[in-house]
């Protein structure tokens, strides 16, 4: 059974590369990965090193050693640096873009029915996530917010994975305690909220 929950779980995430880096399945890489962000993080928040700055040097710093490598190579007789062939496919730009308009595409439906359908619950749902984002972006900077976006996905889907039966139940207990208010909410407030159904828009 255990198996099965970690399996259920990993593919939850995908069930590929990524999720064996989410749930340390390959942990030399999650290391990896860790290192590299919390590096990313001290050199632009704590060091205050400029984004632009970085990007050119490191990009200056390569083309110097791919161009000293490669003259070097003609003169020595040696192999010339092993690049890949550096484009970028049509398959994958289609691929990126078709995924691209699915999310526009959501956000515009949800757009949609909060400011036509007048759907109250998606328009209670978008306005407190947005205030949560605001509130807990009153805090810290969006470089620090991606960073603690990263150390979350480390943390939370191995710690879910592995306890997972215990997590489930207090989870279920904490939605059976949100339903129950909402529906006081609903009952008592939403409900006797005008708003046209959909068949009054039809017949307008």
């Amino acid at each position: 059974m255990g198996e099965s929950r970690q399996f259920s779980v990993h593919l939850a995430l995908g069930g590929g590369a990524v999720s064996d880096v989410l749930l340390w399945k390959k942990w030399r890489r999650s290391v990896a990965f860790l290192v590299a962000s919390t590096a990313l993080w001290f050199l632009f928040e704590i060091a205050g090193y400029n984004l632009l700055s970085f990007v050119s040097n490191v990009l200056l710093l390569l083309i110097v050693i791919l161009f000293v490598w490669a003259k070097s190579a003609s003169l020595l007789n040696r192999p010339l640096p092993p690049l890949p062939n550096l484009e970028v496919s049509e398959e994958a730009v289609v691929k990126a873009a078709d995924e691209i308009r699915v999310s526009i595409n959501y956000a515009l439906s949800i757009a949609h029915d909060i400011a036509i359908g007048g759907n109250l619950i998606i328009f209670f749902q978008v306005a407190i996530g947005l205030w949560v984002i605001s509130y807990i972006g009153s805090f810290f900077n969006f470089l620090t917010l991606v960073y603690i976006g990263v150390l979350l996905s480390l943390t939370l889907p191995a710690l879910y994975e592995k306890y997972q039966n215990p997590i489930d139940e207090k989870l279920s207990a904490a939605y059976k305690i949100a339903h129950t208010q909402y529906q006081i909410i609903d009952d008592k407030v939403l409900r006797k909220l005008p708003f046209p159904s959909n068949k009054a828009k039809k017949t307008q």
